[in-house]
């Protein structure tokens, strides 16, 4: 049998990084993508191509390219992604913009760029990389769980339009991770005389500290093999520490309010 073809955005590091080499030991045909290539020359995991989610001008010709090559794409996995932190209230607008450009609509241009490949060779598999974050509020990440979210919805939506094309699409939010999403994350200042000051440094050292004492981003990977392996697989799947699991199953059970206290304790708020 030939050998399944993936897909990955942002597959230079971290998460994607992981889920592209996991998928090639398991015999999987993987073409990741990065804004720059060239950029690792030492890359050897799986071939990289240029991409970059917000020029779909690119994604079109990075889809082009793997059907080119292999004549099918059986597996999309929308993983890249930027995070961002701040107040809501001061976080300059074009960074909230370049925020959902990338983990919003960034990713719903993919979908729409292998639709038609899909259908036409009857079917395939999408794979969405939102967040538990994207589940909830959570205060000073407002707008990285509004565009996770965002994501999560229109998961749900397009899962049930392309039904009848045996496509299936699916939600996998990650929790905290030991990757490098903390580097390259916006942060907003945290500045002198703001009201938000103390508590926002306060809340970006513990959001810190939560990725740098992340899982293992193998789990993720094997949790996309999984997912794959399944011929109706689910809506969402969650992956993490056993309590940011168990966090989406209280939101849905608690009042808000009781929930909204939870989350104060936690960020110690």
């Amino acid at each position: 049998m030939d050998k399944k073809v993936v897909l990955i955005t942002g597959g230079s590091s971290g998460l994607g990084k992981a889920i592209g080499t996991y998928l090639t030991s398991k015999n999987f045909k993987v073409y990741g993508t990065a804004r720059n290539p060239k950029n690792y020359q030492d890359f050897d995991a799986f071939e990289l191509l240029p991409l970059d989610v917000k020029i779909p001008e690119t994604i079109t010709k990075a889809v082009a390219d793997v059907i080119s090559k292999e004549g099918r794409l059986d597996v999309l996995i929308n993983n890249a992604g930027v995070g961002i932190t701040g107040p809501i209230e001061e976080t300059p607008h074009e960074e909230i913009l370049n925020v959902f450009d990338i983990n919003f609509h960034g990713p719903v241009h993919v979908m729409k760029a292998v639709l038609p490949q899909m259908r036409e060779q009857g079917g395939g598999k999408i794979i969405n990389i939102t967040s538990i974050a994207g589940y909830m509020g959570l205060p000073f990440r407002g707008y990285y769980s509004a565009s996770k979210g965002a994501l999560g919805l229109i998961t749900e939506a397009l899962r049930m339009e392309v039904k009848d094309f045996d496509i299936t699409i699916t939600n996998l939010a990650p929790g905290d991770f030991a990757t490098n999403i903390a580097a390259g994350r916006y942060h907003s200042p945290v500045t002198d005389g703001s009201p938000y000051q103390e508590v926002y440094q306060k809340s970006l050292n513990l959001m810190n500290e939560h990725v740098d004492a992340g899982g293992n981003p193998i789990q993720v990977a094997e949790k996309v093999y999984g997912i794959i392996q399944k011929k109706s697989p689910k809506v969402h799947y969650p992956v993490g520490e056993f309590m940011q699991r168990v966090s989406l199953s209280l939101k849905k059970i608690l009042p808000d309010k009781l929930y909204e206290k939870l989350l104060l304790n936690h960020y110690k708020l």
